[in-house]
């Protein structure tokens, strides 16, 4: 007879087995409608980074919408899924190392003109996406660590997106506004005590509030890194990792920051 802990092990087992990665990796060598959809709606998630990775690389705004134009309708006609290695089985590592043997075998053969036939694969925001990497700092890291921040930002906006859903849902929409400031340490400007006045609260009402928000943003942060690994026991090791690229990057902005003054 399962303990209740055994029985909660095995509900996480069973409802991991169907996050968007785990499909991918389960059909990656087989014809399946599902996976295909799984990892359309992951490349439509999660496309950014590499589009700055390819910026990164001497490639113009135009050339780069049309590479990673071309590298999603290669991924998405299975040409480089059926290589996935689910011992390596984080998407972020998957796609990248695809990326480099894209830009390898095919941009640097000169194959220009079967660049996808100017064929849109997936429906992205070019402009936004030009936008956000004129304003990104130009540190000096590894093309490499700089995608990995990257993707970190992107789960977190995800995560922070959903968040504000919820709080909409709800009809907290101006709370969640007032206190988002506070879900990655004290960075609203204002005390507890303070904000508390301006929400007609009491300040232990406001900590508590906050405590709430921090949770539940842990939670869909937690969710959105089980989309994208492949194993339940890579989630918190990979949510180590992207927070301490996180911060790390945010280091090395502000001493380029300093740097320039």
């Amino acid at each position: 007879m399962q303990t209740s802990d055994e029985t909660s092990v095995a509900q996480h087992a069973q409802l991991f087995a169907t996050t968007h990665w785990s499909v991918v990796l389960q059909a990656g060598h087989g014809d399946s409608a599902q996976s295909m959809q799984a990892l359309e709606t992951l490349c439509r998630s999660y496309w950014y980074p590499l589009y700055a990775y390819v910026r990164r690389h001497g490639q113009s705004p135009h050339d780069a919408e049309d590479l990673t134009q071309e590298f999603f309708a290669r991924l998405l006609a299975r040409d480089y899924i059926q290589l996935a290695d689910r011992n390596q089985g984080r998407f972020r590592t998957f796609l990248l190392s695809s990326l480099k043997r894209f830009l390898i075998n095919d941009w640097k053969k000169g194959n220009r003109e079967k660049r996808g036939g100017g064929q849109k694969v997936l429906s992205l925001d070019e402009e936004m996406a030009e936008t956000r990497f004129s304003a990104e700092p130009s540190a000096d890291q590894p093309p490499d660590t700089l995608y990995d921040g990257g993707w970190a930002a992107v789960l977190m906006d995800r995560a922070l997106t959903a968040l504000r859903t919820e709080f909409q849902h709800a009809g907290k929409l101006e709370l969640f506004e007032r206190l988002k400031g506070f879900v990655w340490g004290e960075k609203c400007g204002l005390s507890y005590a303070e904000m508390a006045g301006q929400l007609g609260m009491t300040e232990g009402a406001v900590k508590v509030a906050v405590h709430r928000l921090r949770q539940r943003y842990g939670e869909l942060l937690r969710a959105e890194i089980a989309q994208t690994v492949s194993t339940p026991a890579e989630v918190n090791e990979e949510l180590r990792y992207l927070v301490s690229v996180i911060r790390d990057g945010l280091a090395n902005s502000g001493n380029v920051a300093s740097q320039k003054l």
